[in-house]
């Protein structure tokens, strides 16, 4: 995206700079134990792939496995994808802020200072979460070289080796369980998206539709960066002391129709990572042998952070959210299987308006009573 003056908002080349200068390094490990993990990785995913059709009964639409590819990456791999993201879904919003920005010469320095500024905060922020994420899969992916992804501009899978040896060895668990027991969850949200051909337009014509309403001056937006950089230097975000205080980056671009879209959002997250949690207990006991073992320890380390810090910029980043989506979404799925079996469960995938309000996730009877029993009456 190019902006006046030939200045951008972030620049992301100094992101991924920054990101890949920072992130801390991956744990000890030789050169060929490094890759025996890749190929056993590579392998999990594929093995994975019958697993989830089978006990999801979702089959793809048109869209074979290899149209959206596995790639096992390293921290710095995981930071170039997820900027490319980042800059392909933040077009609408930087375009928007951009043209708020003033006007000649001084607006130019500004834009020129201000893109680095944000370039170096979004790497700082970048670098933390590079050493933290599993496994992703990315929906709206632009192909690179470097990194291909599905033929129609979108839909690759990634697995960040050197984060599963970390919580492997950090959780002592069996590693080729924890590796086969991660490739299921990510597995499933493959299924998801190559098995719904409809739900990817729409997701991204929510998040459009949240970006569009969108009305935040730019440094009301880098100060917002800004509060979560100083963090990882040790600074405090403003309002952390108190059990309510503090906010996440994205409170500061809700006005009341986008408090609407967010409300839909967060329920098609719920959905998507409830339910792939759901598959990956599911279909554990059968092929992963310590799969009790690892869900227990999992969700211990996944509720308790690293610490204070880690505690404040989840809160800040908004991933306490993204935690709870975890919780409430399986709840929602499983109570659901229980009372219509997986092919009623799986009607939740037949246009946006059988998707679960945020209301329903909470009481999955009344999706149920909306779906199911007004079909039959």
């Amino acid at each position: 995206m190019t902006s006046i003056g030939g200045a951008q908002m972030v620049d992301w080349n100094l992101a991924v700079a920054t990101a890949t200068r920072l992130v801390r390094p991956g744990p000890d490990i030789s050169r060929e134990e490094a890759r025996a993990v890749v190929a056993e990785l590579r392998r999990h995913a594929k093995a994975s792939e019958e697993h989830v059709r089978e006990f999801t009964r979702m089959v793809p639409e048109g869209v074979e496995p290899e149209d959206t590819p596995v790639l096992v990456v390293d921290r710095p791999g995981w930071i170039k994808a997820n900027v490319a993201g980042f800059r392909e879904l933040l077009k609408p919003l930087l375009a928007k802020m951009e043209d708020r920005r003033p006007g000649g010469p001084g607006g130019a320095v500004l834009g020129a200072v201000g893109g680095k500024v944000t370039g170096v905060e979004l790497g700082l922020l970048l670098s933390f979460l590079a050493s933290r994420v599993l496994g992703q899969y990315e929906t709206f992916a632009p192909a690179t070289r470097a990194l291909p992804a599905s033929a129609d501009g979108g839909g690759r899978l990634l697995l960040v080796a050197p984060n599963i040896v970390h919580v492997e060895r950090e959780l002592d668990v069996d590693p080729h369980d924890f590796r086969l027991w991660v490739a299921l969850h990510e597995e499933t949200h493959r299924t998801q998206f190559t098995g719904v051909p409809w739900l990817r337009d729409h997701l991204q014509g929510e998040i459009q539709a949240f970006l569009d309403e969108t009305d935040v001056d730019p440094m009301t937006f880098l100060e917002r960066l800004r509060e979560a950089a100083q963090s990882l230097a040790g600074g405090r975000p403003e309002g952390e002391e108190g059990e309510s205080g503090g906010r996440s980056l994205v409170d500061i671009v809700q006005t009341p129709a986008q408090r609407e879209v967010l409300g839909r959002l967060t329920a098609v997250m719920s959905l998507l990572e409830g339910h792939a949690d759901y598959v990956m207990d599911g279909v554990g006991p059968g092929v992963v042998g310590s799969v009790s073992e690892i869900r227990e320890k999992f969700q211990q380390r996944r509720a308790q952070g690293a610490g204070r810090l880690d505690q404040a910029l989840r809160k800040l980043l908004g991933l306490d959210a993204k935690l709870r989506q975890y919780k409430d979404g399986e709840k929602f799925v499983r109570s659901v299987v229980d009372e219509v079996g997986m092919d009623g469960f799986n009607r939740v995938w037949t246009s946006p308006n059988t998707l679960p309000t945020k209301a329903e996730i909470s009481r999955p009877a009344d999706w149920v009573a909306r779906v199911h029993r007004k079909a039959e009456s």
